[in-house]
Order: C-alpha cells, then structure tokens, then sequence
C-alpha cells in the first residue's frame, strides 16, 4: 500500500514525464484536422493555422486547440461541432460554428461531457450553434473571454442557450459576451461559482438560475432581455455591482430565495425592476432602482428581509405589494423616495413623517386602471390626504420610518438620462 507522499511523488513523476513527453503540432489549411487531433499525445498543443475546417472533433485526451489569426471550424450543421470527454483541455483563439439544431440530442458549439474537469475556453467566438458551450458535471471549468451568438433564425423556443452549466464546482464564468440564444446563462445545481464582467443581451433571459447555491454574480450587464437576472430556489448569494437595464418584464427576478446579499446594483428602465417573490432573510443595501414601470413587485410572503440604503427614483409606481400586514423597510438607516411629500424640519436628512409606498388610491388603481387618468385631479389627492389621516381605509404597505431626502448614488442622474 502506497501512502499519501508516494502517491503524490507519483502523480507529479507522472506529470513531468507528461509535459516532457508533449509536442507542438501545425495544422494548417487543408490538414485533416479530426485526424490531427485524433493521432495527437495526450498534452500536445495542437496549434491551427488561419484558414476553414469543416469537422466534428472528439475530444478524449488531455490537448489544448490553439487558433493562429481565428481559424474556423464548422460542425456543417450537425452533431456538436467539439466534444470533449476529458478533463485538462484547452481551447483557445478559435471560431466554432455550425453545430447541428436539436434539441433532442442537445447539440453544442462545445459540450464537455462529465469529467471534463479544468477545462478552458477563452477568447473563441462560438457562432450559429445551437447551444454555445455545455458543461455538465465538470468542475473547475474556465469559461473567458467568449463572444456566444446562437441560431438567430430559429425562433426562442428553438434556440439553446449561450452556456449551460450543469451539476458542477467551481466554475468561473468571466468576461462573456452572449446575445440571440434562448438564455444566455443556463445554471442548474452548480455551486461555488463565480460569474464576473459579462455582458447578456438580446436573449429570453440573460440568467435563468436554479437550485445553485454559494456563487458570487458581480459586475455583469443584462440588458434588451425579457427577463435579466433570475436567481430562484437558491440560497447564499452575493448579487453586487450588476447592472440590469431595458429588460421588458424584470430586471432581476428573486424567487424562493434565502440567506443572501443583494447590493450596489443598478436596476433601470425595465418592466420591473426588483421582482421579489417568496424571499427571506436577504440583505437589499444600496441599489439604484431608477425609472421602471414598477420598482418592486412584492409578494408571497417575502418578509424578515433588511432593506437599506436604496435609492427608489421616478418608478411609475415604486412598490406593488400584495400583503395581509405592513412590511417594515429602513429600519435601520432608511431608503430614498423620489415621491417623498414629507418634510425634514430638524435638516438631518431623514424625513419627520414614515414613509408609506401604497395607500388606498394606489389599490384602487390597480383594480381600476382607468383611474391612473386621474391622479393628478384634486379629487383623488383629496382621497389620499384623508386615507392618511383616517386608519380605517388605510391598507396595508411597505412602510420606511426613515426615509433619506437625498439619493445615495452619486450617479443617479447618468441613469435617468
């Protein structure tokens, strides 16, 4: 029996022999490049000159594909265009196009297969394949770097999706640019992720996330989606620094979500933009939510959640809030309202009067829409001073006892304009 050391010594031997064992192959225009991989040792780099290949390459040994000048290589529109069904592969620097259009068989630009451990993308533009890239079961994978374009024919129903990410560990998921899929992240049972700087547009969903749990989301644009980031059946998020804007139904959708922080986010010009649903014990701090139809939607029993910092600014309405009981915001150091009417008589930046985002007119307004033609009418300003002053048609809301005069964002106005 081998101790731990002599495995170890073993393994390293082994990897040294390995790296000394592997060689630079050209590939050039015209080279059966199938047959190149095919006959290549395992941790050969397989460098591929500028120039058109038209094959369906199987992946089984550890190797790096590495484009010179962005060669192409098409699937001609079957099958996956690359699988990989070995962990320590790279591919790097090239177009892969054309893979076949089922669903069925889930076709891909890419599709690593389980134990496609380490793999490495960057820098490649994966186009006109159904799905982009597929990562199932494999961990420690590096996605970088990537332009991701889908079937723009096909209609959304038909399409994959940019990346799917499935049953895997700590992948790191950087610096994409995926647009015309059928969403541009996928994430299914994957944890520990992280998924930084990228870019989701034009698609049905920039995320659709599911059942995924201590990942960080930070500094990615979702934008011109239906929907823009949706976290749901998740828990120990970090949401920070997104910004979600031109989304026409959500710009970030938290649905049966627990135990998480979700800050510094700029959630603009969407349908809705926070939509909250079965949520607790989440941390809402300092976001921008500037110019949605609705601001927060609010419902089923989203509760013991500290929101604090934000800064709610000219949403048509700024809370919809289905509720049987006041839900408390701002406790602590309040948020900002732009339709604030209160006053500040002692000048410390908190407004005198609680601030309350729904009354009795509001209510009426979603039940009779045409009333919105009126809101302005002494009439209905009347209704609501009085809904005010008598409890007895008060109904329930978000209520902050502190809310801040001033916006915390020093940029707001860059987002309003």
């Amino acid at each position: 029996m081998m101790d731990g050391l002599s495995r170890l010594a073993l393994a390293l031997a082994f990897s040294l022999a390995t790296a000394c064992q592997a060689a630079t192959v050209a590939v050039a225009p015209g080279d059966d490049l199938a047959k190149a991989v095919k006959a290549a040792a395992p941790g050969d780099v397989l460098e591929i000159a500028r120039g058109y290949y038209q094959a369906n390459l199987l992946i089984d040994k550890p190797l790096t594909l590495r484009g010179l000048g962005r060669p192409t290589i098409s699937g001609g529109n079957q099958h996956d265009t690359i699988r990989v069904t070995s962990p320590d592969v790279v591919i790097e620097g090239l177009i892969v196009r054309d893979s076949g259009g089922s669903l069925q068989e889930q076709n891909a630009g890419i599709y690593f297969k389980p134990g496609s451990d380490r793999a490495i993308v960057r820098d490649c533009d994966l186009t006109y394949n159904l799905f982009g890239l597929w990562v199932e079961k494999s961990n420690d994978v590096l996605i970088e770097h990537n332009v991701i374009t889908g079937k723009r024919d096909y209609s959304s129903a038909r399409r994959g999706n940019g990346v799917q990410l499935y049953n895997s560990q700590r992948a790191r998921i950087l610096n994409n640019n995926i647009s015309f899929v059928r969403d541009a992240l996928y994430v299914d049972i994957s944890h520990h992720a992280v998924f930084q700087g990228n870019k989701l547009h034009h698609s049905r969903y920039g995320t659709h996330y599911m059942n995924s749990y201590y990942n960080l989301w930070e500094d990615n644009d979702t934008y011109y989606n239906r929907g823009g980031l949706a976290l749901m059946e998740v828990r120990n998020q970090i949401v920070r620094n997104n910004r979600a804007w031109g989304n026409s139904d959500h710009g970030i959708m938290l649905r049966t979500l627990q135990d998480s922080v979700i800050e510094n986010n700029v959630v603009a010009r969407n349908g809705r933009g926070f939509f909250i649903y079965d949520v607790e014990y989440m941390k809402l701090s300092n976001n921008l939510v500037i110019d949605n139809a609705i601001g927060v939607y609010l419902s089923a029993g989203s509760t013991r959640n500290e929101v604090e910092g934000n800064d709610f600014i000219g949403n048509r309405e700024q809370v919809h809030y289905v509720g049987t009981r006041d839900e408390p915001w701002g406790t602590k150091r309040g948020n900002h309202w732009s339709n604030y009417v209160g006053w500040d008589r002692d000048g410390d930046g908190i407004g005198d009067v609680p601030y309350e985002a729904i009354d009795v007119v509001d209510r009426l307004s979603w039940r009779y829409p045409s009333l919105k033609l009126l809101l302005a009418s002494p009439a209905v300003q009347a209704l609501r001073l009085i809904s005010r002053q008598f409890p007895v048609l008060r109904v329930p809301s978000v209520v902050d006892p502190h809310p801040r005069m001033r916006p915390g964002n020093p940029e707001w106005r860059k987002w309003r304009d």
